[in-house]
This record gives C-alpha cells, structure tokens and sequence, in this order.
C-alpha cells in the first residue's frame, strides 16, 4: 500500500461513516460505589480522614459527575466512612442536582460573597473531626488549597494522589473495554486519513478531517486538536506552530484520540506520503523495533522504567541518543491512560511501580531527527495476568502501516 495512490476525499469518507457498532456501555453504579469503597480502604490503611475532589477527572472518576472547573469552587468531600458531601455555589445547586447519579445525595452550598476553602474545612469537621487529616485532590488550584490552608490549620493537608493515582491506575474489565472501544475508533480514523492524503493538501486540513472522523463514528473529540505534521516537522514531538502542506516523499505524523464515555484512546501513527527512501525505511523499521521491545518488556511485576529502557536501548543501540539525547528519543517511552490521555502510571527511566494487571498505557519510542524527519509509533496496552496486550494492531510496515495487504 503507497500513501496517496487511489486517494479519496474528506467528504467521501465522512459520508461513508456511521457510528461503530461495537457497544460501548458506560460505567454503571454499581462500579461507582466499588471505587468509593476502595478509595475509602485505601484512606483507612493511610490514616485520612477525608478527601477534597475538585472540579477533576479525580470528581468524574468516584461519582460521575463532570463539572468545569472555573475561579468558583465545586467539588466533593468523601470522608474515610460515609457518603459522599458535595459542594456547589449556591446558585449551582439545582444543576448540580440535577447532574449527580444520587438525587438525594446531600450538597453543601456557598454565597458569592463567601470563602469556599471554609466550607470544604467546615464539612469535614462535621464528617470527621475537629482535626485529622486531609487528603487533596492533586489537580485542585493552589489559590483553593492556600486557602483551606489557612482556613484549617488543625487539619494536615496531604497530597491526595496516594489515593486518586492508587485507584485509578488501575482498570476495571468494563473499563478497558472502553479504551479498546476508544482505540478502534481512532484507528479508523487513521485509516481513512491515510486515504485522503494528496499532494498539496495542508496539515489543518487533516486535523479539521481527523476532528469530524471522530465525532461521525460516535466518539467526543478531545478539547484540542490532533497532531498532524509533514515532512522536517515531524520531528518535533509536540509539533510546530505553523500549518504545511503535504509534497511527495515527505514523511506523515498524524497523532489523534477522542472519547468515549469519558474514557480516552491514543494512536499514532507515521508512513511516507509516497515511496520511503532507503534512510525514512530504516529509521522507520528502528522504531518498530524499539517499541515491540518496549511492549515485550512490560511483564506483570517488572518496574515501568523497564518498558522505557528496553525501548531506548534499541534506538541506542543504533547509533541515536544516548539517553534523551537527540537524534534520538527526547521524552518518556509511554504514559497511563484512562479518563486523561496522559496519567498515572509513567513508562519513564527510574520509574520502580510495578507493572500489575489492569494498567492502560502508551507505548511510543519517537526517534526524532531535526532538519530530516521524526518517526513516532504509538499504540496502547494493558496488563492481564499473563502479560501486556494491545488495543490495537500495530503497524506492519513503512509501506502498509494499517496491515491492509493487498486491499
């Protein structure tokens, strides 16, 4: 298969699209209160009292509720025993209501002419005690957490992603198959960008494609857009901050996700916009090579930084690198994901966790040549008992990077 022969258009291909068949079924209750009752076990063994959830992933992940977050507090307590205590404005609170999974679930309210950071103190005090400790949630703003600081300075306040990482690091059965849900999509999306690709067609073209591909096929584009880059800029791994136009022999990056149900996927995906030359090819093999090593790396009880050396060593033991020296592989081999595209846990040099069974993560050993071309091969796993997984097939060859064969 050569990119750019029998192309199609935009507009043929979102017209042959519907949303995938595949059932996608969201989490359900009873997960929910699983992983309350987990998060508040975890807080028992680490002496917490409570735990604040702000506006976050961390709120949508123990209670479903998805709030943007904003200057105005709006989040959640749960305490080590007991329901979960929502704080809204006062002014929210028949939305708030109206979003929870538990109509009756009590909600504490705050006057715009109020110190929030005294309600989140005031509410624990009246779950827990008059002191203790006080887990935060990692993504809360410092303005809020300086100010339950000063508004409760008998409580200790505490990282709280002892807990939020601890959980959700973690993957449910139905959890997993919503990234793999996920992923199938944005590999489709892939294919069919492949199919338009044309010589003069430009990068914001593609990510204006790649945009509707996802939200025809039922997934929720992400809040920015997708990676895509040509030619010398591709090797910039989080891109460039200008559009270029696709010639022949110019190497493809297109790096793109959506949602579904919340939950995130992550492929990218590098070919050559017609025939690759001898050095695209062998650049193109290393870094397949370089993360089917870190794949086989990750096995059930060996540390994420093993996933990152055994990619790295490929690349440097080719000549690139060393290290995050470049040519060569400038970041972290991988990444969690789940209801971020970037969370706990890491596949970094130095990271000790363990790898254990329902970890999602990215694998994605870019090798990056300023002035020439970057090559980047990401697709996600997860652990099961026996060993990692993918979620979606990795690519095959330079010339037939979706395993299509002769179609």
């Amino acid at each position: 298969m050569t990119i750019g022969v029998g192309g199609s258009t935009a507009e043929a291909e979102l017209a042959a699209m519907d949303v995938m068949s595949a059932e996608a079924r969201p989490i359900d209750d009873a997960e929910y209160a699983r992983r309350v009752e987990k998060a508040q076990s975890l807080m028992a063994e680490q002496g917490i009292d409570a735990l604040y959830l702000d506006a976050s992933p961390n709120l949508f992940y123990f209670t479903g509720l998805s709030v943007k977050p904003s200057e105005r507090l709006h989040g959640a307590i749960l305490p080590r025993e007991g329901p979960i205590v929502y704080l809204s404005p006062s002014f929210e609170e028949p939305k708030t209501r109206s979003m929870l999974r538990d109509k009756e679930a009590p909600i504490r309210v705050w006057e715009e002419d109020a110190d929030p950071t005294s309600l989140v103190i005031a509410t624990v005090a009246d779950l827990t005690s008059q002191q203790g400790v006080l887990a935060i949630d990692p993504a809360t703003p410092f303005f809020q957490v300086d100010g339950m600081r000063r508004a409760g300075n008998r409580f200790e306040l505490t990282n709280g992603a002892s807990v939020t990482a601890a959980c959700r690091s973690v993957k449910s059965p139905a959890e997993i198959e919503l990234l793999r849900h996920a992923n199938a999509v944005t590999l489709e999306v892939h294919k069919a960008a492949a199919r338009i690709m044309r010589e003069g067609i430009t990068s914001t073209e593609v990510e204006d494609f790649v945009l509707a591909a996802h939200a025809r096929l039922g997934a929720t584009p992400p809040g920015s857009r997708p990676l895509v880059l040509f030619g010398e800029a591709s090797a910039y791994p989080h891109g460039v901050d200008y559009p270029q136009t696709l010639e022949d022999g110019d190497m493809v990056l297109i790096d793109a996700g959506g949602f579904v149900n919340g939950y995130r996927s992550d492929i990218t995906r590098s070919y050559v916009f017609g025939s690759p030359s001898p050095r695209q090819r062998n650049v193109w093999e290393l870094e397949r090579t370089a993360q089917r090593a870190g794949f086989e790396a990750a096995v059930p009880g060996a540390p994420c930084g093993d996933v990152d050396r055994a990619a790295r060593d490929a690349i440097s033991g080719a000549g690139f690198g060393p290290a995050y020296a470049l040519p060569g592989l400038p970041h972290r081999t991988g990444h969690g994901i789940g209801l971020e595209v970037h969370e706990e846990r890491y596949m970094v040099a130095g990271n000790p966790t363990p790898l254990e069974t329902g970890f999602c993560f990215s694998i994605e050993p870019t090798i990056c040549i300023y002035g020439e071309f970057g090559i980047r091969l990401e697709d996600c796993a997860y652990m099961t008992d026996n060993g990692a997984a993918w979620f979606t097939e990795p690519c095959g060859s330079v010339e037939d990077p979706f395993n299509l064969g002769s179609a």
